[in-house]
């Protein structure tokens, strides 16, 4: 670009070479060396032409890559100076020294500090965007340790509460029952069903003591070992352990009937545990609702998934309210959703009730079978918090957006926004000082061809100066000394014309000469621009 603007200004040869290697030696400095290629370029863009589209580039990245306001602010201050300098020198004439520095300088702030203004805004409040995205990570994970802490102190005293209470209970329950056991005025039948009733309570004890290990600890106590096969079945946690459970029920009465098809494979070890929650939690849910009613309970090992479905017929109203807490179904929908399963629990065809689990073999890390309401729609898995929880990763123009629309955090784009009015208000003014004083010094040194004839030789000099103007605006830059030799002794008045000239680059000009008080010669010529 730099040594296309140089070849259309009428650069050629070894200049428009040497041109466009300068601008690319100081467009790959400019990354590593922002604040001296800055300097430089503004040093040089007033004596080479095709630095002109450089320089917007340069302040563009030296805003941004010029650590420290102190640093931009004297870098920025170093090279307006020399662009003025420089401008004024390669085109000194003391009658519009003012109207060039006040010209160069509002050149120098609309190409190079508005540029450089507008790229540390935005570098700033990119790095602000950042800052805050890692605040909010860090804040995110004190808060997961904190409710941590706080979920693992609940635990704690929930599992004293639980080992107080119901320890103790089921203690009791276990001493009466073993005691009543070898009562010799029990009959056979008696005396088989209190054996069920101490069995299931020192497996309540023993599941008791696991849930009280893992709400203390977080990791599963281990199982003692039972006293009994009967005990070791009934103390299995899986699949292993569905056929104890069955024989359970019916040794308290229960018509119960287990079917199994398919080629046995191992479940994951929270899927192994969640389909032997489900077929207690279901036939539990059948003694409390449907006393006597039988109860059938069918293992089937899918190609894709194991499938565990436990239903029972309806069974007539035998009154009297029946003791529930409510969350027996619940819990099974949330274990099976964790281990990546789904539960289904509702009335069945042809009346009765069925409780249906549909669980994977393998672990999974997402719920195939269930549609979950995500919660953390703008926060990315790919980013570690704490244990490996997610973490906000919007992008740049989401988080744009949202700073934007949200609270007290808008007034980083309104502060934004109130300082680029400011600039384009200041930017307007200067513009238009600009023109007015442009015009101004246009005026004083440009004439129309009408004002020139009016002109004739031997009129008083003073007659003369006072048609025509001064001859001290900008127009007349560079036309002094570039015409015909003037005559000997004599002072000439160079004006430029209104008209324009033959050649896109050359200009008009209108020489008046004067000698002892009176105009000796005008001339008329054109200069090459």
């Amino acid at each position: 670009m730099g040594a296309g603007m140089a070849e259309l200004l009428g650069a050629e040869g070894l200049v428009l070479a040497a041109q466009g290697v300068g601008v690319a030696v100081l467009s790959l400095m400019r990354r590593r060396l922002p604040a001296g290629v800055l300097v430089l370029t503004s040093a040089l863009t007033p004596l080479v032409d095709g630095f002109v589209p450089l320089l917007m580039i340069v302040g563009w990245s030296a805003g941004r890559r010029i650590v420290g306001a102190g640093r931009a602010l004297g870098a920025f201050t170093g090279s307006y100076l020399l662009f003025v300098g420089v401008t004024v020198a390669a085109s000194w004439s003391q009658q519009v020294a003012m109207t060039m520095v006040f010209l160069t300088t509002l050149y120098y702030v609309a190409t190079t500090v508005v540029p450089g203004l507008a790229s540390r805004y935005w570098i700033q409040r990119r790095t602000l965007l950042h800052t805050l995205q890692e605040r909010n990570v860090q804040l995110l994970r004190e808060r997961a340790m904190v409710a941590g802490q706080a979920r693992l102190r609940e635990r704690q005293r929930i599992a004293q509460d639980m080992h107080d209470s119901l320890g103790h209970q089921l203690a009791l329950i276990a001493v009466h029952t073993g005691a009543l056991e070898v009562d010799p005025e029990l009959t056979d039948r008696q005396r088989e069903a209190v054996g069920v009733l101490r069995a299931a309570s020192v497996t309540a004890m023993h599941e008791l003591r696991e849930v009280v290990g893992i709400l203390r600890d977080g990791v599963e106590a281990p199982v003692p070992e039972p006293v009994s096969p009967g005990e070791a079945a009934r103390s299995a946690r899986g699949a292993a352990g569905i056929a104890g459970l069955v024989d359970a029920a019916r040794a308290a009465g229960n018509t119960v009937e287990l079917r199994r098809t398919g080629e046995a494979r191992p479940l994951a070890a929270a899927a192994d545990h969640a389909a032997y929650r489900i077929v207690q939690e279901a036939l539990t849910n059948a003694y409390k609702h449907a006393p006597g009613a039988p109860i059938s309970v069918e293992l089937r090992y899918e190609p894709d998934s194991f499938v565990v479905e436990i239903h029972n017929a309806a069974a007539p109203d035998v009154g009297g309210e029946v003791v529930s807490g409510g969350q027996g179904l619940t819990g099974l929908h949330e274990r099976a959703r964790l281990v990546g399963g789904m539960v289904h629990a509702g009335p069945a065809t042809g009346g009765g009730f069925r409780v249906a689990g549909v669980l994977p073999y393998g672990v999974v890390e997402a719920a195939p079978f269930v549609e979950v309401a995500d919660d953390f729609r703008q926060q990315s898995p790919t980013v570690p918090l704490g244990n490996g929880g997610p973490v906000v990763n919007w992008t740049v123009s989401e988080r744009e957006l949202a700073m934007s629309g949200r609270g007290s955090t808008g007034g980083g784009v309104a502060l934004g926004c109130g300082i680029s009015a400011a600039v384009a208000v200041v930017l307007v003014v200067a513009a238009a000082f600009g023109l007015f004083f442009l015009g101004t010094s246009l005026d004083k040194g440009m004439i129309e061809p009408s004002k020139y004839d009016a002109v004739e030789i031997g009129m008083s000099e003073k007659e003369v100066r006072d048609q025509l103007p001064s001859g001290d605006g900008i127009a007349t830059i560079g036309l002094e000394g570039k015409g015909p030799k003037e005559p000997a002794g004599s002072t000439c008045l160079v004006l430029a014309s209104t008209e324009l000239g033959s050649a896109w680059d050359v200009e008009p000009v209108f020489r008046f000469c004067f000698k002892d008080g009176k105009l000796i010669e005008k001339k008329t010529y054109e200069v090459k621009i």
